[in-house]
């Protein structure tokens, strides 16, 4: 199972080619778009700011785009998820992929957003929400998933992010921090985490090994 690990300088490459080495996958780094056609599945990873994946420039976009519609499989982790979809809030002017529907928004915003009244008063204050969302905590199904099998009711993955994405058709697993926010998505063969499946112990391996599976049925 050959797995692309895209670098675009957002996220902690060497920990993450660990556990998917450790899941059996033989990971490369390319260093051009073209490069995803040699991959049975590409994995985004990163942290930090929206705005770095702005280097994900149109070739790339495509090559990853390209890779989907030829059945490979895709996972997004952390920022990487969030790429996923059309975009954040915490850079409005940079284009996600689109792969998902919905925007991601900082975690403040979906807290005060989930506690508005009825007719869009403003909800409770937010102020004393710790943000960032840093450490362990809960895994709540929303419906069954490849990427989530095997995976005992209330496991714990490791977080560390302000913004997230929102709940839709694709979510498989949500996580509550001030609001509910998508933990994981899976539509078809598209996956993302918002946790840190290389920082997650067993729990964080079965959910990188149960994504490497999926993507050797191609």
């Amino acid at each position: 199972m050959r797995v692309a690990l895209v670098d675009y300088g957002a996220g902690n490459l060497t920990s993450v080619r660990k556990a998917l080495r450790a899941c059996g996958a033989d990971v490369f780094t390319p260093d051009r778009p073209e490069g995803l056609t040699a991959a049975d599945a590409v994995v985004i990873p990163g942290v930090g700011h929206f705005a770095a994946t702005a280097v994900l420039d149109a070739a790339w976009r495509a090559a990853v785009c390209a890779a989907v519609a030829s059945g490979r499989a895709l996972l997004g982790i952390c920022l990487g998820q969030q790429w996923l979809f059309e975009g954040s809030s915490e850079a409005p002017d940079v284009p996600g992929l689109g792969l998902l529907h919905g925007r991601c928004a900082h975690l403040r915003e979906m807290a005060e957003e989930a506690g508005a009244g009825p007719a869009g008063a403003p909800g409770p204050s937010s102020d004393g929400l710790k943000v960032p969302h840093v450490g362990w905590n809960d895994l709540a199904a929303t419906r069954p998933s490849d990427l989530l099998l095997g995976l005992a009711p209330g496991s714990q993955a490791y977080f560390t992010h302000a913004y997230a994405a929102p709940m839709t058709s694709a979510t498989v697993a949500t996580t509550t921090h001030g609001a509910r926010f998508a933990s994981a998505v899976q539509q078809g063969r598209i996956c993302g985490v918002q946790f840190h499946p290389e920082k997650s112990g067993d729990v964080g391996l079965r959910v990188l090994a149960n994504f490497l599976r999926q993507a050797g049925e191609r």
